[in-house]
């Protein structure tokens, strides 16, 4: 009789279902140039997952540098969706336009053009500003303006409201103007100084650097992250930072693990 009982009362049980938050790591700030875009962000709620094992993956910023070193942020992925890895900046070398990406990075003040944004996650860099002044990085909310990155997706996912994804700030160069502000969790771009880096997993643009009796690298994009999250006792699963806040178990991946569905 137990037995049936225990059957009954599992029946009864609520079904899982997972929430996620997907985001990539934020593009590297312009030497002497513009901002870093942000990671593409991609969330759900509601999905079913079956018992198994899932690879996270959970994508690096991208690296400030001259020219080509400028990089574009790493991809996150998990469950088959991939967000795309925010764009470099364009800089004094040679990459005068900002790369596509999540979200585009900002362009070189002598260039005409942003990096374009990816459809449903993210949005275009900004043109060169001005003389002497690059153009700000994309967000997951807008498209970058002028020398100033934008906000990203915001999210309570992980139990505080957090912005994810903005775009870098781009930099100006002495007595041309100012620089960029930046998103909230990416860097700022300066005069004179190396480029604000992107804050740790929130995959923000980097900043630009911008001259000064020298020249400047930008700062590296944050790092990416992907949560996922479920209400607890409906499901038993492994993997990442384990928290929990109010009736949710969340998943935090700082790095590349697997989630467990047992």
């Amino acid at each position: 009789m137990s037995g049936i009982l225990q059957a009954l009362f599992a029946s009864k049980a609520p079904p899982a279902s997972f929430d996620y938050l997907i985001v990539a790591g934020g593009g590297g700030g312009g030497f002497n140039g513009g901002g870093g875009g942000g990671g593409g962000v991609l969330f759900g709620t509601g999905i079913s997952l079956s018992a198994g094992t899932y690879p996270i993956t959970r994508g690096a910023g991208g690296t400030a540098g001259a020219g080509a070193a400028v990089g574009n942020g790493g991809t996150s992925t998990f469950n088959g969706l991939t967000a795309t890895g925010g764009g470099g900046a364009g800089d004094a070398g040679s990459r005068a336009a900002g790369a596509a990406g999540g979200s585009g990075g900002g362009a070189y003040y002598s260039s005409s053009s942003g990096g374009a944004g990816t459809g449903g996650q993210g949005y275009a860099g900004a043109p060169g500003f001005a003389l002497g002044v690059s153009g700000g990085g994309g967000g997951a909310s807008a498209a970058a303006t002028n020398q100033n990155g934008k906000d990203g997706y915001t999210s309570s996912i992980s139990g505080a409201s957090v912005i994810y994804g903005s775009g870098g700030g781009g930099a100006a160069q002495d007595g041309f103007g100012t620089p960029g502000t930046a998103g909230s969790g990416a860097g700022a771009g300066t005069t004179g100084s190396t480029g604000g880096a992107g804050t740790a997993n929130r995959g923000g643009g980097g900043g630009g650097g911008g001259y000064s009796a020298g020249y400047y690298n930008g700062g590296d994009g944050g790092t990416g992250v992907v949560i996922i999250r479920y209400l607890t006792g409906t499901a038993s699963c492994t993997g990442g930072t384990i928290t929990t806040s109010g009736s949710y178990t969340i998943h935090t991946f700082n790095s590349n693990a697997n989630f467990v569905v047992s």
